[in-house]
């Protein structure tokens, strides 16, 4: 998810009462809430789609849940400690507490990783241990409508609050809506993904891919071997997309950085020739035909051959 939902989420868990916990308390939880994304500092040392072999990776498995928040715990310590001994510790800060500190980084820390893994995207959960990509398939990246119910319940929480009132009842509120909003989607994508997908071949891709704004609706995305039909409908596709033969595509992209780490984060990968005569590989999740995006990756020494009929 983006980093608004991360902070969003730690901001209401503080107002629950654990910001109560120990000083620097609202610090810890939203800082931990985004820690895993720390990976973003990839883009200064990688180039083009080599991100995606490393992104949602290292920093979102187990060994980085520990270790980030005890990193946080102690810079945040730290702080307070600088602070105090220049004389600018604020009065009402309560005592701070190493313990509580890290606990509740610790807390915010794997919020991340739990809603990263709701949306088509993945996240490889279990890294360094096992490479393999885990796929909630449940809200789209960026969720206006969990944007809108937190930062409500955020306000009404910090109004209580000014004014002496229940300011943990908003905030509980929040987590238990949100907890329900995420099942019900969860539902809509199991309903659109046809429920038991025997008919289909084991192998086969069958994703329902939440879209911007209308929760209630799903792109499906099915198809095997470079080929794909994507729309509203398993059988009346808006459109099917591959044309070229992805086993040679692939073999012809080993030894290239770029292509094999699109191929390493690629759900649903198929080739297209472009206007030049290149190949163009693209994942289905993520297909725009009018643009050429860090989402695609471009092999001119590679031919194309085409897919036989289906």
């Amino acid at each position: 998810m983006d980093n608004l939902t991360h902070s969003l989420v730690g901001a209401v868990l503080g107002q629950t009462g654990l910001k109560k916990k120990t000083g620097l308390a609202m610090p810890a939880l939203i800082i931990g809430a985004n820690l895993p994304d720390v990976d973003a500092a990839c883009f200064f040392w990688l180039e083009g789609t080599e991100h995606l072999g490393f992104r949602r990776g290292i920093t979102h498995g187990p060994p980085a849940w520990l270790l980030l928040p005890l990193m946080l715990a102690w810079l945040l310590w730290a702080f307070d400690r600088w602070q105090a001994k220049r004389g600018k510790r604020p009065e009402k800060r309560l005592p701070v507490s190493f313990k509580w500190l890290y606990l509740l980084g610790l807390l915010g820390c794997l919020t991340h990783p739990a809603l990263d893994w709701l949306n088509v995207y993945g996240i490889r959960f279990l890294e360094p241990f096992s490479s393999q990509w885990f796929y909630g398939d449940t809200l789209f990246i960026i969720d206006v409508w969990l944007w809108g119910l937190f930062s409500v319940c955020l306000w009404l929480s910090l109004r209580s609050e000014n004014r002496g009132g229940n300011w943990r009842r908003p905030a509980w509120a929040g987590i238990v809506l949100g907890l329900i909003y995420v099942g019900v989607n969860w539902e809509i994508s199991k309903e659109f993904g046809g429920g038991d997908n025997s008919i289909f071949k084991r192998e086969t891709v069958v994703i329902a891919s939440p879209v911007p704004l209308r929760f209630w609706e799903r792109e499906l995305i099915i198809g095997e071997d470079g080929k794909y039909a994507v729309g509203a409908e398993a059988y009346a596709p808006i459109q099917e997309i591959g044309e070229c033969s992805l086993e040679p595509v692939v073999a012809g992209a080993k030894g290239n950085s770029q292509a094999e780490a699109f191929l390493f984060w690629s759900r649903a990968p198929f080739a297209q020739r472009a206007e030049d005569g290149s190949i163009i590989l693209h994942d289905a999740r993520f297909y725009d035909p009018l643009a050429r995006d860090r989402f695609s990756v471009a092999l001119p020494d590679v031919e194309c051959e085409e897919l036989t009929a289906q």
